[in-house]
């Protein structure tokens, strides 16, 4: 069994036990999330009419926080001595998903 959420922005396959990182909430270390999935996959039939989803409920526990990989920006104009350097490093939050289950 497994279900398509949208955790972070961005649309994710979760099942029983996963750890993904999402973008950073501001939730503790040993909270629970929960989310209504867009999509739910049992036993080879796919749910996805928005009344059935309604009563299906993920539950994810977070488990700390991460960070992404270090993104270097450079800029640079020929002839005018115009330069500038940037970096960025995105912060996630890491979250194991306990259970995909009807209320």
């Amino acid at each position: 069994m497994y279900a398509i959420v949208r955790a972070g922005g961005r649309q994710e396959k979760v099942a029983v036990d996963d750890v993904l990182d999402i973008d950073k909430v501001s939730d503790e270390a040993g909270s629970t999330l929960t989310w209504v999935p867009l999509l739910v996959v049992e036993d080879g039939k796919v749910i996805s009419d928005t009344a059935k989803l309604s009563g299906y409920q993920v539950t994810a526990e977070v488990v700390g926080e991460s960070k992404g990989p270090k993104i270097n920006i450079l800029k640079y104009k020929n002839k005018t001595g115009y330069k500038k350097r940037q970096g960025h490093r995105q912060k996630y939050t890491q979250v194991r998903v306990t259970g995909i289950a009807a209320k």
